[in-house]
């Protein structure tokens, strides 16, 4: 057998294409060339992000775009290439694609919502979010039809692109660098309120985290059932650790509170008693 006969065995042969040992060769040919192609890219990119050209989130999301439309051109092609028609290909899987498009349509709703992140840049790898009351995360990658969260306990989730489409999201890393954020206080009656207010912003400009510019402030907000009720408002850039530093401002505020004398009622009632007599 020479080698052009080689080229040309029939590995497969049916009624409507043969795919031969060329043709093999050269669809590898073409999914070598794209993986290089696809690494180029990737360092062209990092290069930008590293001179700080283009943000690493926009950098990531238009690598998945175009790795996933390379891609799909590269299947296309290699279909062309063995002589499968995709207009064949699809009547003959008409009825089957009926049956698993109705069984799939959570997945297809997650690709289409994981394709509009990509294009819209809504979402971006790094980004602070929180899609529910209680659960925020770091985005840490972008996939077309789920995306894993890293919460502040380092656990990884993987969340259906969905989500992020339909539920209401917020995204901290859209606001100002520095976010404010706010503590409940509450202080027996009678105590002195002006040194209550310099010992709250005195427990928050000790912390490290919380920024000089724009300070600390105190709100009187209510006399409260059992108390003097206070809000200690401070701003960070630390949004995604803004927990741990409430925690750190908590212990101050105890701490000074305790030295300072001033003292964090109980839940009171009072209770009247009446009893008939005779």
């Amino acid at each position: 057998m020479t080698f052009s006969e080689f080229l040309e065995f029939d590995l497969l042969e049916t009624k409507d294409f043969d795919i031969t040992v060329y043709e093999i060769l050269t669809i590898l040919v073409i999914l070598l060339a794209t993986i290089f192609i696809m690494r180029i890219i990737k360092r062209v990119f990092r290069a930008r992000v590293t001179r700080k050209e283009v943000d690493p989130g926009r950098s990531h999301a238009i690598l998945q775009i175009l790795k996933y439309v390379i891609y799909i051109v590269v299947i296309l092609i290699s279909f062309e290439i063995v002589g499968i028609k995709l207009t064949l290909l699809l009547a003959g899987s008409a009825a089957l694609l009926v049956g698993l498009g109705l069984g799939l349509q959570q997945i297809f709703q997650d690709i289409m919502s994981g394709i509009a992140i990509l294009f819209e840049g809504s979402l971006k790898v790094g980004d602070i979010v929180q899609i529910q009351d209680d659960l925020i995360g770091k985005v840490i990658e972008i996939g077309l039809r789920t995306s894993k969260l890293e919460t502040r306990d380092n656990i990884v989730m993987v969340v259906p692109n969905s989500k992020f489409v339909t539920d209401i999201v917020i995204n901290w890393s859209h606001m100002e660098k520095r976010t404010r954020f706010h503590i409940d206080v509450g202080v027996a009656y009678g105590s002195d309120v002006e040194k209550v207010t310099r010992v709250l912003l005195q427990c928050a400009e000790d912390i490290k985290n919380v920024t000089k510019s724009p300070a600390p402030f105190v709100r009187f907000n209510d006399f409260g059932d059992s108390s003097l009720d206070f809000q200690l408002f401070f701003w960070t850039t630390d949004t995604f650790q803004v927990e741990y530093i409430k925690s750190e401002i908590r212990y101050k505020i105890d701490a000074a509170f305790r030295a300072s004398g001033v003292h964090i009622p109980f839940p009171q009632r009072d209770v009247h008693i009446k009893s008939k007599t005779g």
